[in-house]
């Protein structure tokens, strides 16, 4: 599977089953409940995106998005997808949600220590701004990390 054979489309109200497993699955001490998937789709600044093969949730991303500023609320890709570009598919469709809202940067929290989405972030030109001590459970550090300024760029 290669992220060119995955479809991205909008997160909407039945998808939230699906996808808060898929949460529960990755972030089991910190998973998100449905009830806050069902907020975060009710806000009119949030923007939520699904990676899908066929009928199966591969991925998804969501964007709080208010002129000037854009913060990444979440970036998931699950296990048997991950390394195959999916997560920065749905990078990339954040940053251009955001641009295409006038949004001037794009702001993250990521854990230290997940290597993988802090190489994806680096490679991308975000850069650490501060770290949050203690911010996930348990005890791990956040990163802040910051996109400035925002462009798209072609997914290859």
């Amino acid at each position: 599977m290669s992220a060119k054979s995955v479809q991205l489309i909008p997160m909407k109200w039945w998808h939230i089953e699906q996808v808060a497993e898929l949460e529960q699955q990755l972030f089991p001490v910190d998973a998100w409940s449905t009830e806050q998937f069902w907020a975060e789709l009710a806000q009119p600044t949030r923007y939520y995106f699904l990676a899908v093969k066929e009928t199966s949730v591969l991925g998804y991303a969501g964007l709080f998005a208010l002129s000037p500023d854009a913060d990444v609320q979440t970036i998931a890709v699950g296990p048997l997808a991950q390394g195959q570009g999916i997560g920065r598919l749905l990078l990339e469709e954040l940053i251009d949600q955001a641009l295409a809202r006038h949004c001037v940067q794009l702001v993250l929290e990521v854990r230290s220590d997940n290597e993988a989405a802090l190489s994806m972030y680096t490679k991308r030109g975000f850069e650490q701004l501060n770290t949050r001590r203690d911010y996930y459970a348990p005890g791990v550090d956040a990163l802040v990390m910051r996109l400035r300024p925002l462009e798209s760029r072609p997914v290859a």
